[in-house]
């Protein structure tokens, strides 16, 4: 941290989600100090407080009267998240909100027009942050496959899978054209978010298929099955296409000069393995013999989804000591929020459906 002392954070919720950051942020002493926890229901207090060993508050009035965050992460339904969100910035406190912002275009624009132009709130979406993601971005930033085209996801859903598309071409905020369909096939699903399924017959599971296009030659295929992040009968893919070549999962192909087309593969270095003894952990991803990934949390023996998220936090720690930038702004954010919202509606309606240019890409 910028002065030495670990960013002050309260976490505003209790579920799944929220216990990400706040095991992170236990992790981290020297980076983190949890301040608070913002919880609705009173009878969840002790246990709460017993668990983490953190102060806990009925509501953010409580939370700021008894301390100031340096940023709060609110992680609670999507529905309630707006208010939540307005109640903080109103109170000049930066805020790391969960994915989606609202529950729908109308609340989208409400929460813009409130808080937008304070420049206080980011979104926790991290997907990019993913160790191969973020390799795969490294490597398109060299211009090792030219003018990024278009971004090909089969692994995540909505304005997740849009946040990788737009991440990987670097498309704005201009009007977008999508077309959907669904299909209807049967599935085993054997893992549900943590552990083996009972049930593992057959059950029609729906796949959804979506064009975006970005415009400027930009574009996206969207392909989700239902429980594809879980779903380990089906793989999760990306191909990023370019002017000079392409990334398809962890192959590249590139044009290097006038008469030669090169093949490589990124690699990752994992500890742990065979004689190795420093405990199972992604060390770093390589491609063509040059490291172009390093993970920054080397011994805490992070999954890569806790790798992402804790990268998120730190970078929005710096932003929130005005000693970095935006980690991923509530205009992004919103804009793949409004291309996901969409897609859904060309598949409920059956049509291509453009979006409008909105007031955060203005």
């Amino acid at each position: 941290m910028p002065n030495g002392n670990p960013a002050k954070i309260a976490v505003v919720g209790t579920g799944w989600r929220s216990e990400f950051y706040l095991r992170l942020a236990q992790l981290l002493p020297d980076e983190f100090e949890l301040v608070g926890i913002v919880l609705r229901d009173p009878a969840k207090v002790s246990a709460i407080q017993q668990e983490w060993n953190v102060p806990t508050f009925l509501s953010i009035k409580e939370l700021l009267a008894a301390v100031k965050p340096d940023f709060v992460i609110v992680a609670v339904p999507r529905e309630v998240n707006p208010k939540i969100v307005s109640e903080l910035v109103a109170a000049d406190i930066k805020v790391l909100c969960e994915t989606p912002p609202a529950a729908d275009l109308d609340g989208l624009r409400k929460l813009w027009q409130e808080v937008g132009s304070s420049q206080l709130v980011q979104v926790a979406e991290q997907y990019l942050l993913l160790p191969g993601h973020a390799a795969r971005l490294s490597a398109i930033k060299t211009g090792v496959i030219g003018t990024p085209t278009s971004v090909q996801v089969s692994s995540t859903h909505d304005y997740h899978a849009v946040s990788i598309m737009r991440g990987m071409l670097g498309a704005g905020f201009g009007t977008a054209t999508i077309n959907a369909s669904q299909f209807m096939a049967p599935l085993v699903d054997p893992l549900i978010r943590d552990a083996w399924n009972a049930d593992q017959s057959e059950k029609l599971a729906k796949t959804v298929l979506a064009t975006i296009d970005f415009g400027d030659g930009l574009s996206g295929l969207y392909d989700f099955t239902d429980n594809q992040w879980h779903n380990q009968l089906r793989h999760r893919r990306i191909i990023i296409r370019g002017s000079k070549g392409e990334i398809v999962d962890n192959d590249l192909i590139s044009l290097r000069s006038p008469t030669a087309i090169v093949e490589s593969k990124f690699h990752r270095y994992q500890l742990g393995h065979d004689l190795n003894l420093d405990g199972h952990d992604t060390e770093h991803i390589s491609l063509n013999g040059e490291v172009i990934y390093q993970n920054p949390f080397v011994g805490l023996r992070l999954m890569d989804e806790e790798i992402a998220i804790a990268t998120l936090m730190r970078k929005t720690a710096a932003w929130a000591l005005n000693s970095g930038p935006e980690p991923y702004s509530l205009a992004e954010a919103s804009q793949d929020f409004l291309i996901s919202m969409a897609l859904e509606k060309s598949l409920q309606m059956g049509t291509s459906v453009q979006t409008s240019v909105e007031s955060w890409g203005k």
